[in-house]
């Protein structure tokens, strides 16, 4: 007698949709952190800025008093964001100067991985490091630059105690490693650039920025797209050059929103966390609208490109 089959057991829920579920699974964790770290205090942020609040005792409801204060002539608020506009416009040199070193560094030459490293050293240090290094280098009497001023036959300058040029120093020193971790993101690009499409392109005649231009560069896109979002990020939260060169001096003029945000809601004088809430809110939109448009730039170009 020929033995019966066994029932087959029906699947669960999970077993069902296994397939569909385990990716959603995998990303729940960084789901919680990225919602419990930066969603909910972005909320906070804006509740707190609607409220006169020292950080330890209880909140009194203000309205919008702490932006009608911001707007309606708070100098240090004006100047803080106008060098902020200074620090995005001339931050963005970071990127065709990485993409000028990404090309320089992109060839095969004798000792070309020692010339990598060299360019890449400036990433790899820490913000405050690089603030200190660009204090010695700036010091009025025994800085180099002074010292290479001096060898021209030129007066010294001291960059960081004067008003009008002690931001533009801060944001040299900035681009330094910035400029680094562009070229990174062009040298990973490059490797990508398909190499039958340029050898089209050299067969059409096309060679130098004609090459670059309609060939090289739109191959480029998804880091020139990263290398854009990062320098806007790191423009605007600017804080530990600034902190480390001058502490917002001389007379407050290398100020920027997020240093002028410490200073109010952290500082020794300061504890107004509604008021720095609101700087804060100020700041988020600021990087809020270039991203969203850099993001419906590459939208635009993808759906034109289909």
């Amino acid at each position: 007698m020929a033995d019966t089959p066994k029932p087959v057991k029906p699947r669960g829920w999970y077993k069902r949709n296994e397939i569909a579920i385990t990716p959603f699974l995998f990303l729940l964790p960084a789901v919680i952190f990225f919602s419990v770290y930066v969603i909910i205090p972005i909320f906070q942020s804006f509740w707190i800025s609607f409220h006169e609040w020292d950080g330890l005792g209880e909140k009194t409801w203000v309205g919008t008093a702490n932006y009608e204060r911001l707007l309606g002539g708070d100098r240090k608020f004006e100047v803080s964001f106008w060098n902020n506009l200074r620090w995005l416009f001339l931050y963005l040199l970071a990127i065709p100067l990485g993409l000028s070193i990404a090309l320089l560094l992109n060839q095969k030459v004798r000792g070309i991985r020692l010339y990598k490293s060299m360019f890449f050293f400036p990433f790899v240090l820490s913000q405050v490091v690089v603030g200190l290094v660009f204090s010695w280098f700036y010091l009025p009497r025994e800085g180099l630059l002074n010292a290479i001023l001096q060898f021209f036959g030129m007066g010294t300058v001291n960059i960081l105690g004067d008003p009008s040029l002690a931001t533009y120093g801060i944001i040299a020193a900035g681009l330094w490693p910035q400029t680094a971790y562009c070229m990174i993101l062009y040298l990973t690009g490059l490797n990508a650039v398909d190499p039958e499409q340029v050898e089209a392109a050299r067969l059409d005649g096309a060679k130098g920025l004609r090459m670059l231009w309609h060939v090289i560069l739109p191959q480029l896109k998804p880091a020139t797209f990263i290398a854009f979002v990062v320098t806007i990020i790191g423009a605007l939260r600017s804080f530990d050059f600034i902190a480390v060169m001058t502490n917002g001096g001389p007379f407050g003029s290398t100020r920027v929103l997020s240093f002028y945000m410490f200073e109010e809601s952290l500082s020794e004088f300061g504890f107004r966390m509604g008021y720095g809430a609101a700087i804060a809110v100020v700041l988020f939109f600021l990087m809020l609208i270039f991203i969203a448009y850099f993001l419906w730039s590459m939208y635009r170009d993808e759906k034109g490109a289909r």
